[in-house]
């Protein structure tokens, strides 16, 4: 992309909390945020249009931060289940409504693809970024990777009716033994699978942030990095506690995603974000990239400001 991509959006004081204990070894039944759907009203097919987590009532983009409604512009994202057994491959289903309750069929491309789902367990690990396949029925399906614990599923997609990128967002709750894990502490660097990913930079509350990670393996700088998804890395950022959400892109490609005659082209080791924080606090940034045709993700924990206090 060519323009800075702020994250905005984002808005003050929701903490989503939920009633399982957080102790190791705790047993995890239907776990979801505290203002869940009425009894009869969270599976799909039933009428959620206009409903989300906090209630129930309309919300728009100026209510909440993005991914933290189920609803929004009259757009709605209805799980099939909202609560599943852990598994290596669980299915999952979804649909995306529109404000007459029927489902979604027509998406603008974005990045390649229609939709993007987002999965994290809510003391931010098990991050999985996925793309759906839409059946003729209007539904939404896909296997997770899915632990016990509760979990955020993000949708992020743009209805060719409406014009407009959306994050709409639902909890699910995953049954079995509870381990959660503490939020790893801020790192300038993250390794996997071989490689290590340096990020340089630092988030401001209420100003715009450059965020620079750079590749390298075994010491040496990574200069063949290939375009995924329309771009040489994705940056998924999410605030520790509500779970507030931006999937950036690279605010610039030093040698383009193609070349004039439509091949594909490799550039790195560097990759470039700006982002803005809305207040001060922890944030997961996951950025993926694909090397040698296996696209790795590397996370990082990333502070913004002192805690408690706002800047800007």
């Amino acid at each position: 992309m060519n323009i800075p991509l702020k994250l905005a959006g984002f808005g003050l004081g929701l903490v989503a909390t939920f009633g399982a204990a957080l102790g190791i070894g705790t047993v995890v039944g239907p776990v979801g945020s505290v203002a869940e759907l009425p009894a009869g009203e969270h599976a799909m097919g039933a009428d959620p249009a206009g409903r989300h987590d906090d209630g129930g009532h309309e919300a728009s983009a100026a209510d909440l931060p993005a991914g933290l409604a189920m609803s929004d512009r009259g757009y709605t994202l209805d799980l099939a289940a909202r609560s599943l057994p852990a598994g290596a491959a669980t299915p999952i289903e979804f649909r995306i409504l529109g404000s007459t309750g029927e489902p979604v069929t027509r998406y603008d491309v974005d990045h390649d693809v229609d939709l993007h789902l987002i999965a994290v367990r809510r003391d931010l690990t098990g991050f999985q970024h996925v793309h759906p396949e839409l059946g003729t029925d209007g539904v939404w399906r896909i296997p997770l990777a899915l632990d016990p614990g509760a979990w955020r599923l993000f949708a992020d997609f743009t209805p060719t009716d409406l014009g407009e990128n959306l994050t709409l967002g639902a909890d699910l709750a995953v049954a079995g033994e509870l381990a959660p894990a503490p939020l790893p502490a801020p790192s300038t660097t993250a390794e996997v699978d071989g490689f290590t990913v340096a990020l340089s930079g630092s988030l401001e509350p209420g100003r715009e942030s450059d965020l620079t990670l750079s590749v390298s393996r075994d010491g040496r700088p990574v200069t063949d990095l290939q375009p995924y998804l329309g771009a040489f890395g994705h940056l998924v950022v999410l605030r520790d506690g509500d779970l507030g959400y931006l999937h950036a892109h690279p605010v610039d490609e030093a040698d383009g995603v193609a070349e004039a005659d439509g091949a594909a082209t490799t550039s790195g080791p560097h990759v470039r974000f700006a982002t803005t924080a809305p207040s001060a606090g922890d944030y997961r940034l996951f950025l993926d990239f694909k090397h040698d045709g296996v696209v790795r993700t590397a996370a990082f924990t990333v502070s913004a400001g002192a805690h408690g206090e706002d800047h800007g």
